[in-house]
């Protein structure tokens, strides 16, 4: 009896398979801690400096911290030039058309009457002229013709219509003396007298009102500064500045054109490939395109392949 009990106690050990596994944990356990405690605490003081150096927030000198600043602050700066691109863009956009319109609307108000009073040819030098008739006139029908009008493009319906007569006497001359006007030789008579060139203008530059009183009514038959025309000389008006004429053209033609010019040349220039592409062209010769033989030889000592074919041959 004594022996079977023996028996029993030895085959049942082995069968608890909970029991081996804990034991086995234990072990283990043990055997690390008696490791843990031969080091010394150098155990413990690494996987606490592990702990903090996770759990540490980064700092701000740290190389990871400077490189990230530097790219956000790259992207920021790509934005902004791509900002400041779109909208220089849209602004010379802007003042391409801008300045298409403002050149055809200068064309009839400013170059042609410019250009008119260039092939007219008047003489710089003002003439002796006396007005001989002032008409006055209403209706559409009886103002065929105005010595003044305010608006080119406006019909008349009111106009004061003068007539003179004038001498190529320099009126500078006349003044100083002075000449009887019934013995005056007058070199035209009975012309056609206009404001300016074109015989018409906008306020407050041009007031019909004033340039009659100034010109008509009491003032016929008295001496006053005039300028003809030597290629149409039954042309006469009284207003002229050969200056201020080329000025004023100069100015129409020149600043459209060139804001035009240039809002163009820099959007093409921005976005047009065949542009970019013309003026990044390399000045290289066609010999210093090819690679140096110092530049082969690095090429070759960085791929050891083509180094090894190299050799062979």
């Amino acid at each position: 009896m004594k022996k079977s009990s023996t028996l029993t106690t030895t085959t049942s050990m082995p069968a608890s398979p909970t029991l081996s596994a804990q034991t086995l944990s234990a072990s283990k356990i043990s055997l690390n801690s008696s490791r843990c405690g031969s080091a010394g605490s150098g155990c413990g003081s690494a996987s606490g400096s592990m702990r903090s150096a996770c759990q540490s927030p980064v700092r701000p000198g740290s190389g990871c911290v400077d490189a990230i600043k530097a790219k956000r602050e790259e992207i920021e700066m790509d934005t902004l030039l791509e900002k400041a691109k779109f909208y220089t863009s849209v602004c010379l956009g802007t003042t391409a058309i801008l300045s298409v319109f403002t050149f055809l609307f200068l064309i009839p108000f400013v170059v042609d009457p410019a250009i008119s009073t260039i092939i007219a040819d008047y003489d710089p030098v003002p003439v002796t002229c006396i007005v001989i008739d002032h008409i006055y006139a209403e209706g559409i029908k009886n103002c065929s013709w105005s010595s003044c009008r305010e608006g080119c493009t406006s019909s008349l319906t009111k106009c004061h219509q003068l007539f003179v007569n004038y001498t190529r006497i320099p009126f500078s001359e006349w003044e100083r003396n002075p000449r009887d006007l019934d013995t005056v030789n007058w070199d035209v008579s009975y012309t056609k007298f206009l404001i300016n060139s074109e015989g018409c203008g906008y306020p407050p530059t041009t007031n019909c009102s004033i340039f009659a009183r100034q010109y008509g009514f009491s003032h016929i038959g008295e001496p006053f500064p005039c300028y003809y025309s030597r290629a149409y000389p039954e042309v006469v008006i009284g207003r002229y500045s050969w200056e201020n004429n080329l000025y004023h053209l100069i100015l129409s033609l020149i600043i459209p054109n060139v804001l035009f010019a240039i809002s163009i040349g820099v959007l093409s220039y921005w976005y047009c490939p065949c542009c970019e592409k013309a003026c990044n062209k390399s000045s290289r010769v066609y010999a210093e395109k090819f690679p140096t033989k110092e530049e082969i030889v690095n090429c070759m000592k960085c791929n050891t392949e083509k180094s090894l074919s190299l050799n062979v041959f």
